[in-house]
């Protein structure tokens, strides 16, 4: 589907995740794969229910937009399985950010976590057999790219996911609780924990269409300013609103006296600079005309959005 750039913003968003949506229960069909052996039921089941539970699907939706800009009419199938294999790299973060040893949440996105819907053990394994799932849908032969594009994305999503970026953002997260960071460290903090997937997202469409490098460094740059923005919006969500309009516990970062940069500089400071980042991503994507509405919709979304 090539987004009508008339469409509203909320419904092309519905529409995308749809599509992903689909995508994903192919994936995480409980029949065995050619070289594996057999998937059991249980953790099968743990996977789905940690990804087939609603969502934005707002990562998967970058990747798709950010191709169709680049490439208007292209054929979308390589697009949404890179989509797809995002998404169980996003959920599997979510699985173990869940855990007891980590964020010890009870709810997301409104249902009972996965290791209060199963164990705690299961939680792990479901979100292992998802970081791997990514992987093997990537480099599946399968997807129809090149296989210099394919090995492209692997790398840039292995970058995104691991040491360097949301994993290695989430150790700096647990130190922030017993050390809070300077803003500087804030700020690299979330540009590994949330954003390093998010300007993936952004960037995953130039490598999938094969755009040049101005065109991928351009839309990494706006995959940075809207991966600060969501967690600046975030961090504001996470202290004015409530657990039901969230589907997951608020409030739980000031508890923990980690440091954020709401925490730092007041609620005013950040309502103005979440309202410079979206000019800021705007501005990147002036070169592509009306073709980029849908992203910088996005941007908008992202700083405005109230769950």
């Amino acid at each position: 589907m090539a987004t009508d750039t008339d469409i509203p913003f909320e419904a092309a968003l519905l529409a995308r995740a749809e599509q992903v949506e689909t995508r994903l229960r192919a994936l995480l069909d409980s029949r065995p794969l050619s070289g594996e052996i057999v998937r059991p039921e249980r953790l099968v089941s743990a996977m789905r229910h940690g990804v087939l539970n609603g969502g934005k699907r707002l990562r998967p939706f970058l990747v798709l937009e950010s191709a169709a800009l680049l490439a208007p009419g292209h054929d979308e199938t390589p697009a949404l399985t890179v989509a797809a294999a995002l998404e169980c790299i996003h959920c599997y973060s979510l699985i173990h950010d869940d855990l007891p040893s980590m964020d010890d949440d009870d709810l997301r996105r409104g249902q009972p976590t996965v290791h209060r819907a199963f164990d705690e053990a299961t939680a792990i394994l479901a979100g292992d057999a998802l970081l791997t799932l990514a992987f093997d849908t990537l480099a599946d032969d399968a997807i129809d790219l090149p296989s210099d594009r394919r090995a492209a994305l692997v790398l840039a999503l292995a970058r995104a996911a691991g040491a360097g970026g949301m994993v290695g953002g989430q150790m700096l997260d647990i130190e922030a609780e017993k050390s809070a960071p300077d803003e500087a460290g804030i700020i690299r903090l979330q540009a590994m924990k949330t954003g390093a997937l998010i300007r993936f997202a952004c960037e995953a469409g130039a490598i999938l269409t094969g755009a040049s490098t101005g065109d991928r460094e351009r839309l990494a740059e706006f995959g940075s300013a809207i991966g600060l923005a969501f967690q600046l919006a975030d961090d504001l969500l996470d202290l004015t609103a409530d657990a039901g309009t969230m589907g997951k516990a608020t409030g739980k970062d000031a508890a923990a006296g980690k440091g954020t940069l709401v925490a730092l500089h007041g609620q005013v400071w950040a309502r103005k600079q979440l309202n410079g980042l979206v000019e800021q991503a705007h501005a990147l994507l002036e070169p592509y005309g009306e073709q980029a509405s849908m992203l910088k919709a996005a941007a908008a979304f992202i700083a405005n959005r109230n769950n």
